[in-house]
């Protein structure tokens, strides 16, 4: 297939391919599906090898957000029977990190429900990111807090925090119809302050929320340009009580035609496969592995995720690694000038340094959601194909009653 051949050579090269070709990816049928995971494959495996990045997630402060993301348990007036708790104290965050660290991960993620920060919220988190390197001084801290003001990145840099997730999560011509309370412009500022600030950038998208192909290659586009070193691919998981519960409409083919599309735009980035893989993968999530280099351990924000030891059993049975905690998750040319800077300036799927890059589990704070986190209502004027749509399957969708701001142990 031409354009199989066409993108590997584009991808072990960190050229970017056309838009044309990204669509035309999402446009392979049922019967092209292997061949198109191999070619993706081929490309994953150039840059990262066999290892797979395990994060885990610390919902430091859950539900009672007064943003309107449609997607979103923890939403304004949503529905859903999550956990609500306000914010954990340090030694509580610390702990619940400890269990996702003892199952192998090596990146935490720090999400708090909200707008934003306040400067008192930052300090708290400042405090959690000390406690938990205190006990781990090799680990990964990702905090995602919602928008930035002027100067907060800085300080979570200083604190410590190794990285800084807000997702754009679908394209900007549809993300009015996602969210009213904030707009896509306030995402692309804070995640070009946690770049400023010298966090790494960690941006992603939510798919099934009713959008095109074309917007999934819109919002894959505009993270590259923004070029985060991680993008965490979330599909939706369409909670009961939120705007989008009934919208269903991806099935485990399209997932990975999406994953493999983000992995040939962003050949040389940490795709991670975020909220809703064990819903809308299901019994294909294994050859997913061959696209992303990157998941999520255990449970997610408000939502159970696969019991960690099924995920670890998962990745040796397909023949992939746990990345450790000594290993380097970036090629050489992204990682060597220091978190969130590429070598020479080049950007996430450039070659030669031409315009390109690519922009992280559920993100957290506003726009933070199960899985990673878009927000909004899915635009009348965008539905899914109905080729790619399925029956619903609620009984997949499980809310999380374990770990962080519960007295039981948590599924790592």
């Amino acid at each position: 297939m031409d354009l199989l051949n066409t993108l590997v050579d584009k991808g072990l090269r960190r050229e970017t391919p056309t838009r044309a070709e990204a669509l035309a990816v999402l446009a392979t049928t049922d019967d092209e599906l292997l061949d198109v995971v191999a070619a993706a494959g081929k490309v994953r495996r150039h840059w990262f090898g066999r290892r797979v990045k395990l994060n885990y997630l610390v919902n430091l402060k859950s539900g009672l957000c007064p943003e309107d993301c449609s997607y979103c348990s923890q939403r304004l007036g949503s529905k859903a029977d999550i956990l609500k708790y306000t914010w954990l104290k340090p030694d509580e965050a610390s702990q619940a990190a400890a269990a996702g660290l003892a199952g192998g991960a090596k990146r935490v993620c720090l999400v708090a429900s909200g707008r934003g920060p306040t400067d008192r919220d930052v300090a708290r988190v400042s405090d959690t990111i000390k406690a938990i390197k205190e006990q781990n001084e090799d680990v990964e801290v990702c905090a995602c807090l919602g928008l930035l003001s002027d100067g907060q990145a800085e300080r979570l840099r200083e604190a410590g925090a190794d990285a800084y997730n807000h997702n754009l999560n679908t394209s900007e011509s549809t993300y009015g119809g996602i969210t009213t309370t904030h707009t896509y412009a306030d995402r692309v500022d804070t995640v070009r302050k946690a770049h400023a600030a010298g966090l790494s950038a960690c941006s992603g998208l939510i798919a099934g929320m009713g959008e095109t192909d074309e917007d999934l290659v819109d919002v894959v586009f505009s993270l590259r340009e923004l070029d985060p070193d991680s993008v965490p691919v979330n599909f939706l998981i369409p909670f009961e009580g939120t705007p989008l519960a009934k919208e269903w409409n991806l099935t485990p083919q399209r997932c990975l035609r999406i994953l493999a599309m983000a992995r040939f735009v962003c050949p040389d980035v940490e795709v991670r496969i975020a909220g809703g893989r064990e819903v809308h993968l299901r019994t294909m999530q294994p050859l997913a592995l061959h696209l992303a280099n990157s998941i999520f351990l255990g449970d997610y924000l408000t939502s159970e995720g696969q019991a960690g030891k099924a995920d670890l059993e998962m990745i040796a049975d397909a023949g992939f690694e746990v990345e450790g905690a000594g290993e380097v998750t970036l090629p050489e040319h992204r990682a060597g000038g220091g978190r969130g800077s590429h070598a020479g300036g080049g950007a996430c799927g450039s070659h030669d340094g031409a315009k390109a890059g690519c922009g992280s589990p559920e993100g957290g704070g506003c726009g933070s959601h199960e899985g990673g986190g878009v927000c909004g209502t899915a635009p009348a004027s965008a539905p899914a194909p109905a080729a790619s749509a399925e029956e619903p399957r609620p009984g997949l969708v499980a809310v999380r009653r374990r770990g962080a701001g519960t007295d039981l142990a948590p599924n790592a």
